[in-house]
Parts: structure tokens; sequence; C-alpha cells
């Protein structure tokens, strides 16, 4: 079992509703934790930034200042995304550009940013961690939803290739695939209009599933552990 007390964790995606949820619940068990959003509004906390991540360089950016800040990083958390509805024949080329911007490319360079921070954590006898939240269509690709589920499913696939080789320098990965939760993010859609989903996942059960996992040291939490 992993003791995440006294960790620097840095939340990409804080200013949204499971993004925070995952971060009070990280502070609450002793985290230090750096907060990173779009939206400054919705961000909260000592150490925050600003961040949009359909811009290729934020990745960059925003690991280089959370570990400016502490000078260490033990812990990332990748909660940001976006999505799109809409038949498959009629998805455009912004809203894909977007989808995969946010969703599978941002998350890839995140981790490949943090990696040689998280190693040398791992060196200093820490036990870091990468989470990201794929969500239930990576495991489900879902009709209506084929250009969201896959950017997703890219992520998924990521991850999984990715752990075996981040394993050899002690950094745990954590890919959760939680189904849908009351974010109130199908309400802000880049494109097309939700369908009448039924009740969705507590967003604050979904972030205590998550930071139990982080503590049990799991590797992976499918659509089933929620």
């Amino acid at each position: 079992m992993s003791d995440v007390t006294g960790s620097v964790v840095l939340v990409v995606g804080a200013s949204g509703v499971l993004g925070a949820e995952i971060a009070q619940r990280l502070e609450t068990s002793g985290a230090t934790v750096i907060r990173a959003g779009r939206t400054p509004e919705h961000l909260s906390g000592a150490d925050t930034f600003l961040g949009d991540l359909t811009d290729e360089a934020a990745a960059a950016a925003i690991v280089t200042a959370a570990f400016g800040v502490h000078g260490r990083l033990d812990g990332v958390v990748i909660a940001a995304g976006v999505v799109a509805f809409g038949p498959a024949t009629e998805v455009r080329d912004d809203t894909l550009h977007q989808l995969f911007e946010v969703n599978a490319l941002a998350p890839m360079r995140l981790i490949r940013e943090a990696a040689p921070h998280l190693a040398a954590s791992a060196a200093a006898g820490g036990k870091p961690f990468i989470v990201t939240l794929s969500g239930v269509v990576a495991e489900s690709p879902t009709a209506g939803l084929a250009a969201y589920s896959a950017s997703k499913a890219a992520l998924a696939a990521f991850v999984q290739a990715s752990s075996r080789e981040l394993r050899r320098s002690g950094i745990r990965m954590l890919d959760c695939r939680q189904g849908h939760t009351e974010t109130g993010l199908a309400t802000r859609a880049i494109a097309g209009t939700a369908p009448a989903f039924p009740a969705g996942l507590e967003p604050a059960a979904v972030a205590e599933r998550i930071v139990r996992g982080i503590l049990d040291d799991e590797k992976d939490l499918p659509s089933t552990a929620f």
C-alpha cells in the first residue's frame, strides 16, 4: 500500500468536477497537490497553473512549472477531457482534431514530459504514479460517440504499452475506465447534442475509488471496478 503523505502530485484537469474531487482527496490523504486547468475561476489551491491542452506546447510547460514549485514530482493525474456527439459519418475535422489533441495526444505528451521527474522520484525511494481516465468507451466504443471513443481508446492503448516500459523505472500507471459520470461534461460537448443518458455515477464516488486505487497500488481500474 502506498502512502502519498508528503508526495507532490500534479492534477491536470483540476478545474473540472472530477479532477477537483480527486485533487481534494489526495490533499486529504496528505499529498501536496499542484492543480492545472483551463478555467481559472474553477481552480483553487496554493499552486495552480493555466494550460490549454489543444496547444501542443502546453504539456511541457505545465510539467516544467509544476516541477519548479517544489523541485520534485511524485505523481500525475490526467483528468482533462472533451466530448463530442454525432454520427461517425458527419464528424468534422476540427472536432476530430480537438478530441485527439485533448483526450489522446496531450496525455501522451504529459506522460512523456513527467516520466524523467517520476523516475527520479523512484530512484530516491518514492513510489511514483501516473493516473489516466480513458473511461468506459475505451472498453466499449459507443454508437454516436465513435470519434470520442476512438480518442479514449488511443489513450488506453498508449497507457497499456507504456506502462510496461515505465515500470522498469519504478513508475506505476493506473488507467481508469469509469462509466458515465455526472460531471456536466455532456452538456459542454464541442459538437453535437448528448442523448438522454441514464443517471450516471456520482463524481465523489468515482474520485474516491480512483484515489483508493492509487493508495492500494492498483495498476488498472476497469469499468467493473466502479
